[in-house]
C-alpha cells in the first residue's frame, strides 16, 4: 500500500523522508522529550539517516511527519505501528520537536491518524502507552477519547528511578460515538 498524505485544518501528515533526518535528530536528542517518552537508547546520526530513508518501504506501519499547511518542515512524527490486519488493531505513538509542543499539532495529528486507522484501514482498536510522569500526554489522550485500561508498573526508567506505563486504547465504536454530530 502506498503511504498516504493526510490533510487537516492546520497540519499535513506526510510520509517521513530521508531529508527529515536532521530534524528528527533534534527531536530524539531533546532531554525532556526523551524522558517523557521513556527513550533510553542512544542513536547515531547514521541510524537516524537510515531510519528516515527506509520509512516508505516499512511494512505493517505508517510513519508520518507532522508538517503545517504551506510549510513542509518536520515538526514531529506520529506513527501507526504493528498494524495487524487480521485482528484489526495497531499501536499509536506521537513525538514532537521541542519548539512545536503545546501548539495543538499533536491533537490534530492524532485525530487525522485515528480517521485513517478506523475509516481508511478498517481497524477495530488503536492502543498506546503513555508514561505516568507525562501528565500532558495522558490528558491529551483522554480528552480525545482514549480510555485507560491498565498499568505496567515500573516499566520505564525515570532518571535513577522508575515510572509506570499507562496503557490506553480506543475502539472503533468509541471513535464513532465521540465524533457523532461533531
Amino acid at each position: 500500500m502506498q503511504k498516504p498524505t493526510l490533510q487537516g485544518e492546520m497540519i499535513v501528515l506526510r510520509p517521513i523522508r530521508a531529508d527529515d533526518a536532521e530534524a528528527m535528530w533534534d527531536m530524539i536528542t531533546d532531554p525532556e522529550g526523551r524522558r517523557l517518552t521513556g527513550t533510553t537508547r542512544s542513536f547515531t546520526h547514521e541510524e537516524i539517516d537510515a531510519w528516515c530513508a527506509d520509512r516508505e518501504d516499512a511494512r505493517g506501519r505508517f510513519d508520518f511527519a507532522v508538517t503545517t499547511n504551506g510549510d513542509d518542515e518536520y515538526r514531529g512524527e506520529i506513527v501507526l505501528a504493528d498494524v495487524d490486519e487480521e485482528v484489526r488493531c495497531a499501536g499509536l505513538r506521537l513525538s514532537m520537536r521541542p519548539a512545536y509542543r503545546g501548539r495543538g499539532y499533536g491533537t490534530e495529528a492524532i485525530e487525522l491518524v485515528l480517521g485513517f486507522a478506523f475509516d481508511g484501514l478498517g481497524l477495530h482498536r488503536v492502543e498506546l502507552e503513555a508514561l505516568s510522569i507525562n501528565s500532558r500526554a495522558l490528558s491529551l489522550y483522554e480528552n480525545i477519547g482514549f480510555r485507560p485500561e491498565g498499568r505496567r508498573r515500573d516499566a520505564y526508567r525515570d532518571g535513577a528511578g522508575w515510572c509506570d506505563a499507562v496503557v490506553m486504547s480506543m475502539l472503533e465504536d468509541e471513535y464513532r460515538a465521540g465524533r457523532a454530530g461533531g
